[in-house]
């Protein structure tokens, strides 16, 4: 894969950009041609995001990950920038061709995600926060092209997403520990220690759970019989850094990754919920 490929995290991105139509899909029933229109704003912003992102984390990742295209020499960090700033255009440019309020989104997010790698995530709760929300937007993001009526109706699927969200910023930021040190970085994590972040993550994954219920009014028994199950994944997968003091121990409990592919089977039963029903 080319370094700039890699450099963008081509399947967050991707998975990002889908939910963008995921959204739309969910505040309407339908899709529409103008939602390629989303996944590629999405996309590019994402993929924008992750670019900028390794520029600001290349001391961190020099530790945490050095095979990731800046610390490993494949990709200049002045080279990584620009291509961040192409993508943040191109990803803005898709959005003239939506409706004020994707356009309004769009640029928010964009400035955020910016935010963020340069100041936000070196300092406790703010940097999960903002990560935690710019994943629960994707899908008020795809609502909104079907106005704002569209983005009401997504925000219970952007309250689970910013819970679970939460939970796993958390859960990598234990796990990242000792980069964020050398790096002078200030996380919750680093304040609290392992086994008090593990706990708070508990009961973000908690609330994301709660808040997973509130669609079944409108999608009824089919929905709940999908969630529910992973509504378990994602509890087991939170609980089992609840005995972890280390950042070496986090890593092996592989909290994060359960975490992530619960949220992924999250989105294929809303997907499922919102074709069928």
């Amino acid at each position: 894969m080319h370094p700039l490929v890699t450099l963008i995290r081509p399947a967050n991105a991707v998975v990002s950009g889908l939910s963008a139509a995921l959204g739309y899909l969910v505040a309407t029933g339908t899709l529409v041609p103008g939602t390629l229109l989303l996944v590629l704003a999405v996309f590019s912003i994402t993929g924008a995001g992750n670019a900028i992102n390794d520029y600001y984390d290349r001391g961190i990742d020099a530790v945490n990950r050095p095979d990731r295209p800046i610390p490993s020499g494949k990709v200049s960090p002045q080279t990584a920038l620009r291509f961040a700033v192409l993508l943040f255009l191109i990803g803005l440019a898709c959005t003239v061709f939506t409706n004020t309020l994707c356009m309004a989104i769009a640029v928010f997010n964009s400035l955020l995600l910016a935010a963020y790698s340069a100041w936000l995530k070196r300092g406790p709760v703010l940097g999960n926060l903002s990560v935690a929300f710019l994943s629960g937007s994707i899908f008020l993001f795809g609502g909104a092209y079907a106005g704002l009526e569209g983005l009401v109706l997504n925000l219970p699927l952007a309250l689970i997403s910013f819970c679970a969200m939460v939970a796993r910023e958390l859960v990598k930021d234990a796990e990242d520990i000792p980069g964020d040190q050398a790096a002078g970085a200030d996380t919750l994590a680093i304040r609290i220690g392992v086994r008090k972040t593990a706990v708070i993550a508990f009961l973000a994954v908690c609330l994301a759970i709660v808040a997973s219920f509130i669609p079944a009014e409108r999608f009824g028994l089919f929905y709940l019989a999908g969630i529910i199950p992973v509504d378990i994944i994602i509890l087991a997968a939170a609980a089992r850094g609840l005995g972890c003091r280390t950042p070496e121990c986090m890593k092996q409990s592989k909290s994060s990754t359960l975490l992530k592919a619960g949220m992924f089977l999250s989105l294929v039963v809303f997907t499922l919920s919102a074709l069928i029903l």
